[in-house]
């Protein structure tokens, strides 16, 4: 069993294990969506992305659609249509997206005044500690944009290739699915 501080917010709990801050899957995907389509430098579809990531695609249209309304991708309905990315991606920065798509920070109780009742809020210092961590996470991720965490698009994009565009199948899949 690992050890693990685990994190409780209004959203949900999530493990802190040695030092890593966990994103939810929501922001995580909402990345990945972002790389993908910088990687692939054009339009694609929420099939594809879903299937280049094996992530389920009903949860990524939710994503899609926040990504859509924050104005960092484009979106577009019908037969033709598909997402691509609304700027050029040196132009979105990793820390945007997080905060756009976290729905909150509540690293723990005592950053939600509605919910906190740790009797020793008052003279405790973790809140002001986890605070200066959360901002110094908050500052390097600014530092950054999608277009440097895609690097290189072709080995990128041989990573991700699936069993449908001739790329290697993962064990137990073939080109019509999971046997």
């Amino acid at each position: 069993m690992h050890n693990a501080l685990w994190i409780r917010s209004l959203g949900g709990v999530w493990p802190f294990h040695g030092g890593c801050m966990h994103l939810t899957h929501y922001t995580d995907y909402a990345l990945r969506t972002l790389i993908f389509l910088a990687a692939k430098g054009g339009p694609s579809t929420i099939a594809e992305v879903a299937s280049r990531f094996r992530i389920s695609r009903n949860h990524l249209v939710k994503v899609v659609h926040s990504l859509g309304k924050t104005g960092l991708i484009k979106t577009e309905r019908g037969k033709l249509g598909g997402i691509r990315l609304a700027m050029p991606a040196d132009q979105i920065m990793v820390g945007d997206v997080v905060r756009k798509m976290e729905v909150n920070f509540h690293l723990v109780e005592c950053f939600c005044p509605a919910h906190n009742q740790c009797p020793i809020t008052p003279v405790c210092d973790l809140k002001r500690v986890l605070e200066e961590a959360f901002e110094n996470f908050m500052t390097v991720l600014d530092r950054y944009t999608v277009a440097d965490m895609v690097g290189e698009r072709e080995p990128m994009m041989a990573l991700l290739q699936t069993p449908e565009s001739n790329g290697p199948a993962l064990k137990g899949q073939t080109a019509a699915g999971v046997t």
